[in-house]
Parts: structure tokens; C-alpha cells; sequence
């Protein structure tokens, strides 16, 4: 059988594959699952007609996103490789799953054209989109916490699955991490706010530290960091420092004509976390906003390319104080 599954919720889709991945023999998975990264014309197709080695089924996933996002370095397949690779689906073995894969990535500005031919081809394959659910549609992410909570015998009330929410934020694979943390700690009980507010704590440390830093309390900040650095690398630290420092500096300039609803829907927020984040960011200069988030992303860019004289943790204290 074949499969095609795109889409901008990177989590549901992976979820899709391990599924699939779950039903091969764990003792041959070298052998019964493949995974392709873009390839080449010739490589995709040679990896289509794949047969199993042994008995049993194979998996094969091939990421074809650049096939479908019109980058001028990969040019979309002509007509005639598209029949080839037709042709190939069609007779490919029986004892085979091919699961075509476009994740679109966080924050890109990649788009999969609907109108390619080499789109339509692989549509006619049990295709489904996979799209993330907006922060704003609070309901909608209440929902899918709870019914994945189900998936792992975990009992939450409808309160308790709106301060997950609210904690953890709405990214799918962060909040099946923390719910996996409650199920553990919780076992056969149901999980109360307090737990939540015990445990799934690492995104509103952040938020914290990110707090201090924007009102300009130095000291609470690095105290803060110091914290953080028992539970997480310095770099995952930055890398949602980053996150929240683009969203302050992005309320900060639509504050000014738009209301907090609004701009909730505007940049894909809950709604009481954007009213919180402009009445935070009221009075905080946006050109000091700015400067930090340059801070930060140089510090960032000295630990990734080795450039920095510090430590890894220094830079980062550095990059706050300066």
C-alpha cells in the first residue's frame, strides 16, 4: 500500500509512521524499514520498486518535500518521470508500505503547491493533510489532550486539560512528552492542577526567565538560568528564549492597533497568554526588546559554529548582562 501524508504538524505525521513501523519484526528492522531523504529522480524510483529481503512486510518512507515546494534546485519531475514513477507505484510488491512524507517546517516559508502534477500523483494515495491546531482554538487542543491522554490510561477533567494548555502551549509533541511525565508520576490517580503545576514546568520556567530579562531584573534573570540549567542544555533554552523574545517584540508593534483577541489570532496564541503579553510589554522600550533578541541570537550563533571564547553557559550569561 501506499501512503502520502503532508502537512505542518510534524508530530501527527511521525505518529502515522510509528505506527506503521510498530506492526514490523523488531528482530529484522534494519532490514524491513528504509527511510530516504529527497532523493534523486532515479533513487526515488529505485526505491519504490524495493523488495522485502525476508519474509514478512517492509517499510519504506521517503521525504519528498523539496519535490513539492518548487525549490529551483530541485526541479519538479517532467511528464514522463512522472509515469515512471506511476508505473512504479502500481507495481510495487505487494509485501511492501511506502509512506510519502512533506513536514513543512516550523516557521518556514514553504508552501507545498497543490497544483504540481507530481502533487496530484502522489494524492491519489491515501493521501491526508496533517495541519496544526491554531493556539487560539483552545478547545480544539483540549480536545486532542484529552483524547491522547485517554491513549495513555490518564485521567484528566476539563480543567486540568486547559491548564496543561495554558503551561505547556500547543505544540502536539511537547504536550505528549508532559503528559507522558503526569502518567508517571500520577499512575492510576487523576491528575489534578497541582501536579500539572509540579511537573510540567519547563516552558513556564522560561517564560519566567524571559520576564526578568525583558523588565530588565539582571539579577532574577541569571538566577533564573541557573535553574533552568539543571533541567535543560543551554541551547534549548535559547532556542525557545528565541521563540518568545520574536513574539514580545511582534505584540509589542500590533499592540498599538490591534487588541489582545486579536493579536491571539494574529500570531497563533492562546487568548489569556497574548492579554498577559501586552500588558507585560506595555511599558518595555521596543528598541531594548530588539536589542536583546540580537543578544541572543549572537550568542546562539558563537555556541552552534564554535566561534565563542566562553563556556557555553557564560556566553549566555553574557549575552544578558550586555
Amino acid at each position: 500500500m501506499i501512503y502520502f501524508f503532508y502537512g505542518d504538524e510534524e508530530f501527527n505525521i511521525s505518529n502515522e509512521v510509528r505506527k506503521f513501523k510498530e506492526q514490523l519484526d523488531k528482530n529484522f528492522i534494519e532490514m524491513s524499514y528504509k527511510y530516504y531523504n529527497n532523493p534523486k529522480f532515479p533513487d526515488f524510483v529505485a526505491a519504490i520498486k524495493s523488495q522485502p529481503m525476508m519474509f514478512g512486510k517492509m517499510l519504506i518512507e521517503i521525504n519528498c518535500l523539496n519535490y513539492l515546494c518548487g525549490k529551483s534546485e530541485d526541479k519538479s519531475p517532467d511528464d514522463k518521470q512522472i509515469a515512471q514513477m506511476a508505473e512504479a507505484f502500481e507495481n510495487c510488491s505487494e509485501n511492501t508500505d511506502i509512506i510519502l512524507t512533506a513536514v513543512l517546517p516550523e516557521d518556514s516559508q514553504k508552501k507545498i503547491d497543490k497544483r504540481k502534477k507530481i502533487f496530484k500523483l502522489f494524492s491519489k494515495y491515501n493521501a491526508k493533510e496533517f495541519l496544526k491546531i491554531p493556539s487560539y482554538k483552545t478547545a480544539e487542543l483540549e480536545n486532542w489532550i484529552k483524547q491522547r491522554a485517554g491513549t495513555k490510561d490518564l485521567k484528566i477533567s476539563d480543567d486540568v486539560a486547559s491548564a496543561i494548555l495554558l503551561q505547556v502551549g500547543s505544540n502536539l509533541r511537547m504536550l505528549d512528552s508532559e503528559l507522558g511525565k503526569l502518567k508517571i508520576y500520577a499512575g492510576e490517580n487523576p491528575v489534578t492542577k497541582a501536579m500539572v503545576k509540579e511537573i510540567c514546568v519547563v516552558n513556564e520556567d522560561v517564560f519566567t526567565f524571559a520576564d526578568y530579562l525583558i523588565s530588565g531584573d539582571k539579577t532574577a534573570a541569571l538566577e533564573e538560568y541557573s535553574k533552568l540549567l539543571l533541567k535543560k542544555h543551554p541551547l534549548e533554552i535559547l532556542s525557545v528564549l528565541q521563540t518568545l523574545l520574536h513574539n514580545k517584540i511582534q505584540i509589542k508593534v500590533n499592540s498599538v492597533k490591534y487588541s489582545s483577541d486579536e493579536i491571539a489570532k494574529l500570531l497563533n496564541m492562546h487568548p489569556y497568554r497574548a492579554k498577559l503579553e501586552v500588558q507585560k510589554v506595555k511599558n518595555i522600550s521596543l528598541k531594548n526588546l530588539v536589542k536583546l533578541k540580537e543578544n541572543i541570537t549572537e550568542a546562539e550563533y558563537k555556541i552552534k559554529t564554535g566561534q565563542s571564547v566562553l563556556d557555553v553557559d557564560r556566553e549566555v550569561e553574557y549575552a544578558i548582562l550586555r
